[in-house]
């Protein structure tokens, strides 16, 4: 892998170790280096011209994240899709991330409802030759601006927390259901309409958490067709 492909990924950071960390996270995610891949940090060093020292702290911090696991004899390689953290983690984004988006709404003006709604007009044009990467990071984007008002600091850090659990889980799972997308863009033209409108907080949450909770509902019935069909 050629060292400017690998630090491609990389913003600008305060360490190498930090530096290290978001050029392999951006690889994870993007879905360059897929679940199994052995992760040799010697190699990576080489290719971000580091030493050893701050990729192998940069991998314990994506291994605290749950992108990375330890296997013995192999070393550090990239984690797949594990079904029951995958499980638990949209359950709790649900929750947290339809409270956050109720109570940003009061304070989500005209300019955020504009932003958004381009953003899922982009959304729409990737369902022409569906770009699941893409399609991944404008629906994050679009979430911060419903999300990113939340007055209440607690429930925030629990959303962020959420997403970032969900990394490198998220390309994975519009690529395989991808028919979600589809719904997934007209949800979120029906949430800015309620937020538009001045919908009530309880309205507002609601829909929010239906939306997050459909696409953990397509997951795993698709998950249970590919299991028994195995």
């Amino acid at each position: 892998m050629p060292k400017a492909t690998l630090a491609a990924g990389a913003p600008a950071a305060s360490s190498k170790s930090e530096q290290a960390y978001a050029a392999v996270k951006a690889k994870i995610v993007e879905g360059a280096f897929t679940p199994g891949y052995r992760l040799v940090l010697a190699k990576i060093a080489t290719d971000l011209g580091f030493s050893v020292v701050p990729v192998r702290e940069a991998i314990r911090r994506l291994e605290a994240e749950g992108l990375v696991k330890f296997e013995r004899n192999i070393g550090a390689t990239v984690a797949g899709i594990d079904p029951t953290e995958y499980l638990y983690t949209m359950q709790t984004l649900s929750i947290v991330e339809g409270a956050a988006t109720a109570l940003s709404s009061p304070l989500i003006g005209g300019t955020d409802i504009a932003r958004a709604r381009a953003v899922n007009e982009e959304m729409r044009k990737c369902l022409q030759d569906f770009d699941p990467d893409r399609f991944t990071q404008l629906n994050q984007d679009f979430h911060n601006v419903l999300f990113e008002h939340c007055p209440n600091p607690h429930i925030l850090d629990l959303v962020h927390r959420g997403w970032n659990r969900l990394a490198g889980l998220r390309s994975s799972t519009f690529r395989f259901v991808p028919g979600r997308a589809y719904e997934s863009v007209d949800e979120h033209e029906a949430l800015l309409q309620l937020i538009e409108s001045g919908a009530d907080a309880d309205t507002i949450e609601k829909a929010a958490r239906v939306h997050r909770s459909a696409t953990l509902d397509a997951y795993l019935a698709q998950a249970s067709t590919a299991a028994s069909n195995d």
